[in-house]
């Protein structure tokens, strides 16, 4: 009796998602707990695995396609593991973990050319479809000699490569001829819809402010060996930011809240999201009571976050329950740039690169390493004079970090 493969649940407020890659191809033997294809949602990408051991019987769902909770993606046929060889007239794929190569070990000789239909796969169809393959000119190489997306893939490369082999680079003769086209991803489009959906709701004002670097980077240059040392982690400029926003939140707490129905819901907790680039575009990982962490805490959170985003192991509970945002456009060498609130917060610091530039202290002009700082506010639930004086409290613990430690 075949199993359904099942788009399981995806986590709070995420009802559906779009199917990315097939792993495995219609045939293949798979087993309990392998991974058969990726799920894109609007957060993360997710993995969904064989519920058991068997063959890939049935592919439902095609690449692009949105799909929902419960959604059948295909099937597999359990009976295939574990049946009499000799009732079989298949071939077994079996790996050769000494070359890596795949042979085919056939229980009964076949005539390779007595299919009468074509055996191919519904991805692998398609795939030659829009590429005008002929599909009964290439040998399948899957079980019973089943043409594959692999097979389909080859046949392209091989062509590609003949055709520039023999032939000079073709003239461009329009512009048209420059624009490729790749399918939309579904975090980009929820990142788009989101941004739009800001714009829509909320009442963005931004107010700026620069920063003096100067103690700040003493601190690092004196201290960051031992800290490494001492605590397996480097000391960042991030630790100290972060430690700023959340006091700078415990003293205006309207930063830290969110708008509700006909009233204003204050959070008594500081979930501090940090926006980290990824090749699918910006993603935010939270740091959870970061008002609790200590400077390496929050220092290896944000490493942790880091190694998540490009392995694209990030949980939803990673990106989820945040209070304010920060993010730091000048790891791009930015100087000034006007960052967009994550709803529901009401809240988000941009950082920028850090220049040296001369200042005026003390009636003297000396060069002093600056950042512009920018803090965009909902100005529904959050007032100019509390925004600026909330950015100044936060300049005020960066330029004298020692009542950072003395408040924390």
């Amino acid at each position: 009796m075949s199993i359904d493969i099942k788009v399981p649940e995806m986590g709070e407020s995420i009802v559906e998602a779009t199917v990315g890659a097939w792993v495995k191809n219609e045939g293949d033997i798979i087993e309990a707990g392998e991974t058969i294809l990726e799920l894109e949602t609007e957060k993360v990408n997710l993995e969904v695995t064989a519920p058991a051991s068997g063959q890939l019987e049935n592919v439902n769902i095609s690449e692009g396609e949105i799909v929902n909770v419960g959604t059948v993606l295909g099937t597999i046929n359990p009976d295939v593991i574990g049946a009499d060889n000799n009732s079989e007239k298949q071939p077994v794929t079996v790996k050769d973990d000494s070359d890596n190569s795949t042979n085919e070990i056939e229980n009964d000789k076949q005539d390779e050319n007595s299919n009468s239909e074509i055996n191919i796969t519904p991805l692998a169809k398609n795939l030659a479809d829009k590429n005008n393959i002929d599909i009964n000119k290439i040998k399948g190489t899957g079980r019973a000699g089943k043409i594959t997306v692999d097979d389909i893939n080859q046949k392209l490369s091989n062509d590609s490569v003949s055709t520039n082999a023999q032939s000079p680079a073709p003239e461009i003769k329009s512009s048209g001829e420059l624009e490729t086209r790749k399918r939309i991803t579904k975090r980009r489009e929820t990142i788009a819809k989101r941004l739009k959906e800001a714009h829509l709701n909320t009442v963005m004002t931004t107010t700026y402010n620069e920063v003096d670097m100067t103690e700040i980077m003493k601190i690092r240059a004196k201290y960051k060996e031992s800290f490494k040392e001492e605590k397996g982690v480097g000391l960042g400029f991030m630790s100290f930011f972060v430690k700023s926003v959340v006091q700078a939140l415990i003293d205006f707490p309207n930063l830290n809240s969110e708008m509700g129905e006909n009233e204003i819901i204050m959070k008594n907790y500081y979930n501090i999201g940090i926006a980290v680039a990824s090749d699918e575009g910006l993603v935010v990982p939270v740091l959870k009571n970061a008002n609790n962490l200590s400077f390496s805490g929050v220092e290896s959170g944000i490493v942790d976050m880091v190694k998540k985003t490009q392995s694209k192991t990030l949980t939803i509970d990673d990106l989820t329950g945040g209070t304010f945002t920060i993010t730091n456009g000048g790891t791009f060498g930015s100087m000034f740039s006007t960052p967009i609130i994550n709803p529901p917060q009401v809240g988000i610091l941009g950082m920028h690169a850090i220049k040296k530039k001369p200042v005026v202290i003390d009636d003297e002009v000396v060069i002093r390493p600056m950042m512009y700082l920018a803090l965009t506010y909902d100005h529904r639930l959050v007032d100019g004079g509390e925004a600026v004086q909330f950015l100044v409290r936060i300049k005020d613990f960066i330029e004298d970090p020692q009542k950072l430690l003395i408040e924390n």
